[in-house]
């Protein structure tokens, strides 16, 4: 069977790539460039950048080195301009919005597992990979990805829009091996470019990166009030709500507020078309709801036309909060969870598990503490 790997210049993808050949598996690398840092003047005035070698050419030299070590040919191809079209204007529309949005969502539905996914097949490909830390399985005739052994790094919440027509033409190698062994094996590989090299955290593809600075090309600063929740005294200035979220308690630069109580102080309320940041301290239940209304749902397998109890996670790494499922005539989904839960944020994506089985997941469009909506 040929495979398209998706080789980034990680360590992750580096091994899937071993694991794939050494399971017999005939492997093309393949660096996906999908941004273009500097048509983007994404280090404008950062006097420390070299721009003949951004951060995304560097990992271009490993992921050749890479190849190169595992005896693979690598190629390379560009979706800068379907990158921008399908995920990063979503971006930057969501935060206009006053929205946390999760970019890398929408970069495995629309680019690694669509337009790559195409690329591969019309190309004479069986199959893709990547370095994704999940498992596959069938389960009752469908196709489901399901928590891969290291649960820390387990990533089917960023793969919850990843439909089973994908999952079919799709490969997981990383399923029963932690990070930790992924890098001893690297090592023992020689593959020294990328065995202790840091994992990205940054957006998809963009990279890691001051990210107020990074907004700030295509947001132009907008101070305003902070405001005390409580008292609507204006106790401070922000750069711009659409830089802060929802529940934040760091970067807040306000301190201690005289004739105020000690306490540290969080986002309660992001007021947008005024430009109000409103703050709390201390008690910070009144960001907890009780349910809330999600949107372009993906789903797999049957849909019940009961409450169903699932696991849900509304935040990478965040522990499966167990809620009650049930679809509305709309094709959304209510979730009214078990108990309370803080920081549901709108613009996020929440996902649905069954046990360690991924049932789909899709974008939280609304919170309600009882029957009254709580995020406006």
């Amino acid at each position: 069977m040929k495979v398209l790997l998706g080789l980034s210049g990680g360590v992750d993808s580096a091994i899937a790539a071993y694991k794939l050949k050494e399971a017999g598996y005939d492997v093309t690398g393949c660096f996906m460039r999908n941004w273009d840092a500097l048509a983007n003047n994404d280090y404008l005035g950062n006097p420390t950048i070299n721009y003949s070698c951004c951060p995304q050419e560097a990992d271009y030299h490993d992921a050749q080195k890479v190849a190169a070590k595992l005896g693979i040919p690598l190629i390379r191809v560009d979706f800068v301009k379907e990158y921008w079209d399908e995920v990063f204007s979503y971006f930057l529309n969501e935060y206009k919005k006053g929205r946390t949005p999760n970019p890398d969502v929408l970069c495995n539905k629309y680019i690694k597992f669509d337009k790559f996914l195409k690329y591969a097949l019309e190309h004479g490909y069986d199959a893709i990979a990547m370095g994704h830390y999940a498992k596959k399985a069938t389960f009752e005739g469908h196709e489901y990805l399901y928590k891969p052994l290291d649960l820390k790094k387990d990533q089917t919440y960023f793969l919850c829009q990843v439909n089973e027509e994908q999952l079919k033409h799709s490969l997981f190698s990383m399923e029963s091996i932690t990070k930790v062994e992924a890098r001893d094996l690297a090592k023992k590989l020689g593959l020294n470019e990328v065995a202790s090299k840091h994992g990205s955290t940054g957006v998809c593809f963009i990279g890691e990166r001051n990210f107020r600075q990074f907004l700030h090309n295509y947001f132009p600063a907008q101070k305003g009030n902070v405001v005390d929740l409580a008292s609507k005294k204006v106790i401070g200035t922000h750069m711009g709500v659409l830089y802060y979220t929802l529940g934040q308690r760091h970067g807040l630069g306000i301190g201690g507020v005289k004739g105020e109580e000690d306490g540290a102080w969080f986002i309660a309320k992001k007021d947008v078309t005024n430009n109000i940041l409103y703050v709390s301290q201390g008690d910070a239940s009144m960001l907890d709801s009780t349910s809330c209304l999600v949107s372009d749902v993906n789903w797999i397998g049957p849909k019940s036309d009961k409450p169903i109890l699932v696991g849900v996670k509304f935040r990478y790494r965040q522990m499966d909060n167990p809620c009650y499922l049930s679809w509305e005539s709309n094709g959304s989904i209510r979730l009214n969870y078990v108990k309370p839960v803080a920081s549901v944020t709108p613009g996020q994506f929440a996902v649905f598990y069954d046990k360690g089985r991924m049932l789909g997941g899709g974008i939280i469009e609304a919170t309600f503490v009882g029957e009254k909506r709580s995020d406006i």
